[in-house]
């Protein structure tokens, strides 16, 4: 026997799965409007950051600011989820 669809539910999901992609786009407009900004900071030029140069190809690794930005968006968020 087929399913029902729970059409309310489905509407539910789809709005709320639309306000955390507008939400994402917002915070990546705001990081790219800030990327010199944060380029000034030495953000992404930290010890640890793997960097390969050679003749025609550079290879770009950011360990460490990878790993310090996820730090801090995961305090961020525990703090906001208290």
């Amino acid at each position: 026997m087929p399913r029902r669809c729970n059409f309310r539910a489905l509407a539910r999901s789809i709005a709320l799965m639309q306000k955390w992609l507008v939400t994402l786009g917002i915070v990546l407009l705001g990081l790219g409007l800030a990327w010199p900004l944060l380029s000034k900071l030495g953000l992404g030029r930290l010890p640890g950051d793997i960097e390969v140069k050679r003749e025609g190809f550079t290879f770009y690794f950011p360990v460490t600011t990878s790993l310090l930005v996820s730090l801090v968006l995961t305090l961020i968020l525990w703090i906001f989820r208290r």
